[in-house]
């Protein structure tokens, strides 16, 4: 009665855990499914504690408070613009379990028969690459590794050290008792195949990377699941996996870019140094004044939000002047490319935050044919994306990447600290149009001039 009951739980928390990622799918009901999907794996948890067998329920009890603790007070007190650095980690700990699962029942010798200690070894490999590849992604998000590292032979170390973890598990299937020296070999090459992996990656492609690490953990924990027969386990594995390598290919096409493009020849920037054309042209500065008149007395403002604008903390700032610019009778409207900021869905989160209607972000294809109509278009703190040697240069590492063709407006204020290149390293042509117009400054300091003219225009 009491292993029905236990089944028939896990088969309702799997059925809450699809309908909240159904629900996380959509803005208006994404809060919902998140509260949803906490509450299943409460429920789960709460459930898997009455399996018969169960020991060590002081150990687990500190964990879960002790893990619960800290996410709370993470949740509570990271910034919005520290979320792609905490989900970063937060995946990799995901991984890490898995993989610590994995070890844990080699070490107790409770895996047995080809199929379990196939499931193990391919678990505990993608966990540990997960788990390793994520603490280098927070690791460059977070500002504490500033350069990608890319190693000799990149490409032969990466497939080198993939297919040495591959026999190194291989030799752990075959073997009834495998020795612990084997096994503790076997992580450590995943590990370092994480790293090694990671390390060239630049922030170009961290959106992609961030979204295939996730996948990855789904997937470790999957075949885990398996390897326990836990079906909640199972079930919040194959769903997190299957919705994460779809994100992943979303991802990769949104950038024209393969997957194994991103893992074996990323953006770095060194890309900045190759060839290229010649581009002409100076970059012409304006100030918040003049930037604050074109805007107010203009039909259609466009604004393209990027990372710039997340490090500044400026989007409530950037919500207030598209309010003033509204009460003057312009339309104003937010464009969102796939990959801006630093993880999948990170400008959406950010212009929400600020309480910015939905109906008035658009995405990449909803938008772009409207540009040509705009009379301004105004990037904050945005540079790949709205690149347009995309489209003409094809020598460029990001040659092919649908781009927001803000170039094609009338008008293209684009605001950035400096003169330097992008995130990416890659010169932007955008910068040097005749129709471009640059304000320097931080988003925060620039836009919170443009709104104090723009008020001042209506005395």
């Amino acid at each position: 009665m009491l292993n029905w009951f236990i089944q028939a739980s896990y088969f309702v928390v799997a059925v809450v855990f699809i309908l909240g990622l159904k629900a996380m799918s959509s803005p208006v009901t994404a809060r919902k499914g998140i509260i949803w999907a906490g509450w299943a794996m409460v429920a789960a948890t709460l459930v898997t504690l009455q399996t018969p067998g169960m020991q060590n329920y002081g150990l687990m009890i500190v964990a879960i408070v002790t893990g619960g603790a800290v996410a709370w007070w993470s949740g509570k007190s990271v910034k919005m613009t520290d979320m792609p650095q905490m989900v970063a980690i937060y995946n990799g700990m995901g991984g890490g379990a898995a993989a610590a699962i994995a070890a844990l029942e080699f070490a107790r010798g409770e895996v047995h028969g080809t199929v379990a200690a196939t499931l193990a070894v391919l678990g505990a490999l993608i966990g540990s690459v997960a788990f390793s590849g994520s603490c280098i992604a927070f690791a460059k998000l977070q500002g504490i590794m500033k350069n990608a590292f890319r190693l000799p032979a990149q490409n032969q170390v990466n497939i080198g050290l993939a297919a040495l973890a591959v026999l190194l598990g291989l030799g752990i299937i075959a073997s009834d008792s495998p020795a612990s020296v084997l096994v503790v070999l076997f992580f450590i090459v995943s590990l370092a195949l994480g790293v090694v992996l990671t390390s060239p990656i630049g922030g170009a492609d961290m959106p992609v990377v961030i979204s295939l690490l996730n996948a990855f953990t789904g997937l470790a924990v999957g075949f885990e699941g398996f390897v326990l027969g836990n079906p909640a386990l199972i079930v919040a594995g194959i769903v997190v996996g299957a919705s994460g390598t779809l994100l992943t290919q979303l991802m990769a096409k949104a950038m024209n870019r393969p997957i194994t493009n991103v893992i074996f020849t990323p953006i770095t920037g060194a890309a900045a140094g190759g060839g290229g054309e010649e581009i002409e042209g100076t970059m012409k500065e304006f100030s918040a004044l003049d930037a604050a008149s074109v805007m107010r007395y203009a039909s259609k403002v466009i604004i393209v939000p990027g990372y710039g604008m997340a490090v500044a903390g400026a989007q409530h700032k950037v919500w207030e002047m598209a309010q003033l610019l509204e009460e003057g009778g312009v339309e104003v409207v937010f464009a969102i490319h796939p990959v801006a900021g630093r993880m999948p869905g990170h400008m959406n989160v950010l212009l929400a935050e600020a309480g910015v209607p939905y109906d008035k972000i658009f995405d990449l294809e909803e938008i772009n044919a409207d540009f040509a109509q705009a009379d301004v278009a105004l990037v904050i703190g945005a540079n790949d994306v709205v690149n347009p040697v995309a489209r003409t240069d094809k020598s460029s590492p990001i040659y092919g990447m649908p781009i927001l063709n803000v170039d094609m407006a009338q008008n293209v204020i684009v605001v950035k600290r400096g003169k330097g290149a992008g995130y990416s390293g890659i010169e932007n042509a955008l910068f040097y149009k005749d129709n471009c117009r640059m304000l320097y400054g931080s988003a925060q300091q620039a836009i919170g001039e443009v709104i104090a003219h723009v008020k001042a225009l209506e005395v």
